[in-house]
Parts: C-alpha cells; sequence; structure tokens
C-alpha cells in the first residue's frame, strides 16, 4: 500500500516541478507515485510526505545525514542504491536535491 500524501506535501512537491519547467522537467508518475521526468528518465518522486531523488554520491551522502532520511524502497524489498528518501520535515532542500537530481539524470 502506497503511503498517504498530505496536502503540504503535495504543495511543496509542486512548487519544486513548477521550479523545474524551464527546464524540461514534466510531470509523471511511476511505481505508482507521482514523479518528475526528463526526456523519459526520472529524477525525483513524491512518496507519502516524502520526496525520493536520484542522487550522486556525494549529495546522496549529505542527503542521507538528514533526520529520517533513508535509501529508497519502492515496496520491492530492495532499497535502490542511488536513491533517497528526504522526509517533509527537511522540504527545504527538496528543490537544492530536485536540481542536482537533474544534473545527474542528464549526465
Amino acid at each position: 500500500m502506497k503511503p498517504r500524501i498530505s496536502l503540504r506535501a503535495r504543495s511543496e512537491y509542486d512548487a519544486v516541478a513548477a521550479g523545474l519547467e524551464a527546464a524540461g522537467v514534466v510531470q509523471g508518475s511511476m511505481f505508482g507515485m507521482p514523479c518528475l521526468k526528463i526526456d523519459k528518465k526520472m529524477l525525483a518522486g513524491l512518496y507519502g510526505d516524502a520526496m525520493t531523488f536520484k542522487l550522486p554520491p556525494e549529495p546522496r551522502e549529505e542527503a542521507l545525514a538528514l533526520d529520517g532520511a533513508e535509501h529508497f524502497d519502492p515496496g520491492m524489498g530492495r532499497p535502490m542504491k542511488e536513491w533517497v528518501v528526504v522526509p517533509l520535515a527537511h522540504s527545504a532542500s527538496w528543490p537544492k536535491y530536485a536540481e542536482q537530481a537533474l544534473e545527474f539524470v542528464r549526465v
């Protein structure tokens, strides 16, 4: 079962999405969750009251150091090594991680 998304989390996610529109990022769905994509590659998603980001090593370790952050497991029982879940409590960092994820998937 997918975690419930609060109005605040959706609003913060929508703000991140709007900030990346000019770069060509579009909204979609993957793993049954809202996500952000560029050229059909997923860079971030909304998972309950948290955002997930595909990050390179240094930003990934920085994100994992945040209280409550963890590797993302979309429900298959196996965390995805490049993906980090960043809780709503750290939503001020979401735009930064979204930008870093965008650069990472563009490579």
